[in-house]
Order: structure tokens, then C-alpha cells, then sequence
């Protein structure tokens, strides 16, 4: 693929507007699929999203469309920006419009269950085209305000990465790439949840230091999943991994970070829910990692002790007791 044309974006939320209004401010053409007539009419006509980000004012090079063969048509490359509930019919759907040699981007952080799949793993088995995953610390009000970002494009493709730089690299945007295609996601999706318990750790007030120490052992506990899936730990290390796992954990800009202020307060999650107000998808990446990590003996206390206070109705704060009376006491144990 020499030249590029034509780029889809799939998903009208928060991160899918951004995605497309780089692309579209380099100078291509995009289409961008939603969910709902209105809204692409709205986004049209207005020349913004005002569901998610109204202070953005929109490049005139992206038109919405919910017609999802007409914003195919043509696409060279196709960002799949969708929440992972739907992800697997979007690309059941797709599946009869897209150019086999078109490039497919996963852009959506989270795993699929029964049984246990990663979403790059969807796309591989529905569709030959070559495919990549993008990830990092993009939380999307930042990017759309212009401030300093950077992501990482996996892909084993050469080709692919160079057309992702191209499409969405920007003087605010900065793209690195990775060939390990499966840890860059892995990270993406169990950052979420680590972010929920950060967000209710702040919430109970335990300082500092604590915070510290809920992060590395988020990371390990992540990186152990890692190794036991084939992932490279040390992609973890990374700004799809501890770059991701800092922005998120630390920014009430972060919605997983949001629902566990809420939670932390003493609401329930469909109270915490409610008040966030859009998908937060470590809740469901939570239940599948907690069945996952439970069927594969690995050792994840944080994910078991917030599988419990969301699923068993235990109190927040026994997050820290559970924690501290861990008998693992090994600090660093990145293996490969």
C-alpha cells in the first residue's frame, strides 16, 4: 500500500472522534462510523461531536455516516473503535465490505469471554487482512485539546506501522511501534482495571505511598498474565504499559479511574456507573481476567480482592487488608 487515500474510523465515542480528526487533519479523507442517524447528521452539520467532545471543532476532511458500506467503501485503513461488547459483530458486519488488503486497527481495550479471546485474536480468525493494535496513554479530552501524546502501533507488519505513522502522527502526537502485537493489547485492557482500584484507593485516602505501591504491583501482577498468554513482559515497560498504567491510574479524566472514586465512596456499581456516564471497560475485563487467571493458577490478589467488592458486596477498604496480608513478598519478577 504505497499511497493512502481514504481512511474509516468505526466508533463515534470519545477516542474514535480523535482518531479521526488526526487523521483527517493530515489530510485524508475520513469516514466515520456511528451507531445512530442523528448523531451523524449532528456531526455533519455542527462540525463536532457534541455528545463527547464539543469544544472540538471538527476537520472538514471527516464525514459521519451510520451506513457502515459506505464508509468502507474505499478505506484503506480501518480503525475499529467500538466498545468491546460489540466488537465481534462490528466485525462480523465488516466482514462482507472491506478490501482484503485494507488494514485493520484495533483500537478498542478489552478482552472477549467464553471463551477467553483477545480482539486482535477476533479479527485473525474472521477476516485475512493484516492487522495491528493501537494503544497507549490516550486519554482523549487530552488529545483533543492538542497536549502532548504518544501511543505504540503493533503490528508484525512493516508496512502497517509505517501507514499508521503516516496517517496519524502529528507535532502533538507521537507514534512508536512494536512488533509484540499481543502484550501492547494485553496491556491496554488490564490497565483498566488496576485504574478502577487506583481511582477507589484515592478515594479512601491512603496516601501516597500506597498509591506506589498499588501501581507496581498492578505491574507485576500484569506482566505475570502477560508471560502466562506469550506476551513479552518487557513490553510492559513501555508506554502501552507503565505509560498507559500511570496516565490512567492517576487522572480522574480516566473513566475506570471514575467508577472507583464512586465505588470507593460507597456507591453501588450501578450507581458508579450511572454517574460516569460512558463505557468504563474494566468492569468486564475485571470478571473475565478474575475467571481466566482463577482457571490458569496465576496469582493476581488485586484482581481477586476487586472481583470481590464488585461482585461479592465486600467493603472497599478490605482491598488494603488484602493486600498487605498477601503472603507474596517478591518485588521485581519480570521472567521471559
Amino acid at each position: 500500500m504505497n499511497s493512502l487515500n481514504k481512511v474509516a474510523v468505526l466508533g463515534g465515542g470519545s477516542f474514535g472522534t480523535v482518531l479521526a480528526n488526526l487523521a483527517a487533519s493530515n489530510g485524508f479523507n475520513v469516514s466515520l462510523w456511528v451507531r445512530d442517524s442523528d448523531q451523524a447528521l449532528r456531526i455533519n452539520s455542527e462540525g463536532a461531536n457534541t455528545s463527547y467532545h464539543p469544544e472540538l471543532k471538527l476537520s472538514e476532511n471527516i464525514v459521519a455516516s451510520d451506513n457502515l458500506n459506505e464508509v468502507l467503501d474505499n478505506a484503506e485503513i480501518i480503525f475499529i473503535a467500538t466498545p468491546s461488547i460489540i466488537f465481534e459483530k462490528i466485525v462480523d458486519r465488516i466482514s462482507e465490505f472491506i478490501d482484503p488488503d485494507s488494514y485493520i486497527i484495533s483500537c478498542t481495550k478489552g478482552i472477549l469471554d467464553d471463551p477467553y479471546r483477545s480482539l486482535s485474536e477476533i479479527i485473525s480468525i474472521k477476516l485475512s487482512n493484516k492487522i495491528g493494535v493501537l494503544s497507549g496513554p490516550n486519554l482523549a479530552k487530552e488529545i483533543a485539546e492538542n497536549k502532548l501524546a504518544g501511543t505504540v502501533i503493533a503490528s508484525p507488519d512493516e508496512d502497517l506501522l509505517i501507514a499508521v505513522k503516516s496517517v496519524l502522527s502529528s507535532k502533538h502526537f507521537k507514534i512508536y511501534s512494536s512488533k509484540d502485537m499481543q502484550g501492547v493489547e494485553l496491556a491496554g485492557a488490564l490497565k483498566n482495571i488496576y485504574a478502577i482500584v487506583c481511582g477507589m484507593a484515592e478515594s479512601l485516602e491512603v496516601g501516597e505511598n500506597a498509591i506506589g505501591l498499588i501501581l507496581t504491583r498492578s505491574m507485576a501482577e500484569m506482566s505475570r498474565f502477560a508471560v502466562a498468554k506469550g506476551a513479552n513482559p518487557i513490553t510492559f515497560l513501555g508506554l502501552s504499559g507503565m505509560g498507559d498504567l500511570v496516565a490512567t491510574c492517576m487522572s480522574n479524566l480516566s473513566r475506570n479511574y471514575q467508577l472507583g472514586f464512586n465505588i470507593g465512596t460507597g456507591m453501588t456499581l450501578l450507581e458508579a456507573k450511572n454517574k460516569v456516564g460512558q463505557v468504563a471497560e474494566g468492569v468486564r475485563t475485571l470478571e473475565i481476567i478474575r475467571n481466566e487467571s482463577s482457571r490458569l493458577n496465576i496469582k493476581m490478589p488485586l484482581v481477586e480482592s476487586m472481583y470481590n467488592i464488585i461482585y461479592k458486596e465486600a467493603s472497599p477498604e478490605s482491598i488494603i487488608d488484602d493486600l498487605l496480608n498477601n503472603p507474596h513478598e517478591v518485588d521485581v519478577e519480570f521472567k521471559h
